[in-house]
């Protein structure tokens, strides 16, 4: 049976049209349409409107496009870059990367942190890696201020109570590979985790690196530079958020 929101009869509801155009993610756009200023065939639009062939999507009176050519982009984020679109931010990563498109980067990486960031014009995606992001496996070098143990590595696994974010990180996966070097992978997205959970372990982080986001790896990709995802790197990493 034909999916109601894209048979041509039935047209495309107004949240998934405005996210293929890569303006912005359906949260996004349900947010538009609930303060008024889209409008469809110049009439305003609610939430559970749908677009036909041939109407004219606007936001703010500007029209709304889609856009099917989706791009999926791997960046090496530099130190000192910031994982926003707002363009108030001098070091935004938008116009850091001049790329053409609007797009969009999924989840967050801070700025003193460097490595893997993905960005997409793909509304439908970012919305889907964000909403489940705890579930998602995301993999990290760490360099700390001294000598690490096997104590550490238990503590660290085992959980961390962050009481500034009111929470207890989940298990996850530490590997010692040097003095004061390790591998971490984590199981949750919480904001400036691995930072927070070292410090509280009495330790400061010197260097931390994202080196991989579930089969998306960084590689030899220099930093500040970006590729394109493969056919078979989108394919598997849609399969895994499916």
């Amino acid at each position: 049976m034909p999916n109601e929101e894209t048979t041509p009869q039935e047209g495309v509801r107004i949240n998934k049209y405005i996210s293929s155009s890569g303006f912005c993610s359906r949260r996004e756009a349900d947010t538009y349409v609930e303060r008024g200023v889209v409008t469809v065939d110049n009439v305003i639009a609610v939430n559970g409107t749908k677009v036909m062939d041939g109407q004219v999507v606007r936001i703010e009176g500007k029209p709304i496009l889609p856009d099917e050519d989706y791009c999926y982009i791997a960046l090496h984020k530099p130190v000192g870059i910031t994982c926003t679109t707002d363009r108030r931010d001098k070091d935004n990563v938008i116009d850091y990367l001049q790329y053409g498109k609007r797009i969009f980067p999924i989840g967050r990486l801070d700025k003193n942190s460097s490595g893997l960031l993905l960005l997409t014009n793909n509304g439908d995606i970012v919305n889907k890696l964000l909403r489940a992001e705890g579930g998602h496996d995301k993999e990290y070098v760490v360099e700390v201020d001294h000598q690490i143990d096997d104590g550490f590595v238990k503590k660290m696994t085992s959980g961390i109570p962050l009481r500034e974010l009111d929470a207890v990180t989940l298990p996850c996966e530490v590997t010692i590979t040097g003095k004061c070097t390790f591998r971490i992978v984590l199981h949750q997205g919480l904001n400036r985790q691995i930072r927070r959970m070292c410090e509280y372990m009495g330790y400061r982080v010197i260097r931390l690196k994202r080196v991989r986001i579930l089969n998306i790896t960084l590689g030899s990709l220099p930093v500040g530079e970006m590729r394109n995802l493969t056919a078979k790197e989108v394919h598997d990493l849609l399969r895994l958020i499916s």
